[in-house]
């Protein structure tokens, strides 16, 4: 009975203070306040998701052998994949998987609102996840956590649906600053995947958080870039041609990864038994790390071996540790990474694990730019004289432009993750060719398609968007 006066007392409280906010405090005053808000405290979440990534992963594997293949690569990621099982089926009661699907169906389908506990939920899961192995990326935990916040703290404030819109970009935008110190790309890719219409009253909101966001990593994580890349190859006119190619490449693999992403998440969507789901996929998902350790979580030490020139570590941990002189097993270990990175990805949803696929096309497109340069270098006699490092850098702006059908962010993001902004006309031409070479096969992206099929996707199409937002009442 005194837990109900407390509480009634409090909801009294607090609808007295949304009214004198109403009276007093323009809307659009208190939203650029709400956006700096939201900014902070996903800046905070993002860096929380990653202190917890790194932790739980160096713990399982700073003993692991660099020159020999390691058996625990067959017990970790089942083992983390069953704990999330557990913790979403008996904590959170739902299923908060394809975090950025379900922020566009929120935003599409239920007036941007997203419930209380998916501003942890997410959290929680993706990091034990990807600590234990699953090979996917907190990007999309991340953009679905921070679009939570920004949708909660708007409904506390009884804010439209319209508002609580530009909240839910900002929150995303703000994850993915917070998480790549990539204040740019957080804001493009709020416009450009969550398709947040650039107006005066979103582009203050979107830059306010992204740069909040930013500011609060670069302030615990210091002023560095997420990726170490050094240019010590200037690009010149002469590579456009090999430059042209890489786009088309890229293009490709992004549709081979849509494609096959999309059949593999259909195929675990059929089976109906928990059990089976957690065993075909663990059994892939273990299977291809144990093989291929590079698999194991986000991939990121690999990138940053191909951006550094190291790229012999690529085959630590594995039966294949005699072989790293050998260039063309090299070349065709890479190969095999590009292949069987999906299925990895698909494996460790499908069963039941909780990750995106942003880290992923990063992975992947590094893994095809480094082998792309790789491959024609030693193919000839003298080789054609590209870079490998300024090649694994242009792939992953590729790979990302394709598969999420967001050139601009992908540029941004790759120059501010790693900053070679030195770079940025082969960015440009790489992300561009890449997009234009998907969208000639498929129309959606990899966070759209599912959506799409369901007729479920409005935020792409305005004019059916603003007939299922508008309401009847207002018109009245």
């Amino acid at each position: 009975m005194a837990y109900t006066e407390r509480h009634n007392r409090f909801t009294d409280w607090w609808l007295g203070v949304v009214s004198w906010r109403e009276r007093h405090i323009k809307e659009r005053n208190f939203v650029l306040f709400l956006a700096l808000i939201v900014g902070v405290v996903c800046g905070f979440a993002a860096q929380l998701l990653k202190y917890l990534i790194h932790q739980i992963s160096a713990l399982l594997t700073s003993h692991l052998s660099a020159t020999t293949a390691n058996f625990l690569y067959l017990i970790y990621p089942v083992a983390g994949i069953l704990i999330v099982v557990l913790f979403l089926q008996y904590v959170v009661k739902d299923n908060i998987s394809h975090g950025v699907t379900k922020v566009l169906y929120a935003i599409s389908r239920n007036k941007s609102r997203l419930k209380k506990k998916n501003m942890y939920a997410s959290l929680v899961a993706s990091s034990v996840t990807i600590g234990f192995g699953g090979s996917v990326g907190a990007e999309g935990p991340i953009v679905f956590t921070g679009a939570a916040i920004g949708s909660n703290v708007g409904q506390a404030f009884r804010l439209s649906p319209r508002i609580l819109m530009v909240l839910v970009g900002c929150g995303a935008a703000a994850g993915i600053a917070g998480i790549f110190r990539a204040p740019i790309a957080g804001m493009l890719f709020t416009l450009e995947v969550l398709m947040i219409d650039l107006t005066g009253a979103t582009v203050m909101p979107l830059l306010i958080s992204s740069i909040t966001g930013a500011t609060v990593a670069y302030v615990l994580e210091g002023y560095s870039s997420e990726f170490f890349f050094s240019q010590s190859e200037p690009f010149s006119v002469s590579k456009i041609p090999y430059t042209l190619l890489l786009g088309v490449f890229c293009g490709f693999v992004s549709l081979y990864f849509t494609r096959m992403m999309f059949m593999m998440e259909t195929m675990f969507s059929k089976l109906k038994n928990r059990a089976l789901k957690i065993t075909i996929g663990g059994v892939i998902l273990a299977g291809l790390i144990f093989v291929l350790p590079p698999l194991y979580g986000e991939g990121y030490d690999a990138i940053n071996y191909l951006l550094d020139g190291d790229y012999s570590k690529i085959v630590d941990g594995t039966f294949f540790y005699v072989d790293r002189d050998n260039i063309w097993f090299i070349a065709c270990f890479i190969g095999a990474i590009i292949f069987t990175k999906v299925f990895a990805t698909s494996a460790t949803n499908g069963a039941g694990g909780v990750g995106g696929t942003f880290a992923p096309s990063l992975f992947v497109g590094a893994m095809c730019g480094f082998l792309f340069a790789f491959v024609l270098n030693n193919m000839f006699d003298g080789g054609v004289g590209i870079s490998n490092k300024n090649f694994t850098l242009l792939g992953m702006a590729g790979l990302m432009s394709g598969v999420m059908h967001a050139p601009l962010m992908a540029i941004f993001l790759t120059a501010e993750m790693t900053g070679g902004y030195n770079l940025f006309l082969p960015l440009l031409i790489v992300s561009t060719l890449s997009f234009m070479t998907i969208r000639i096969f498929e129309p959606y992206s990899i966070y759209t398609m599912r959506l799409a099929k369901q007729g479920d996707l409005l935020t792409h199409e305005k004019d059916k968007s603003v007939l299922t937002l508008l309401k009847i009442d207002n018109v009245i």
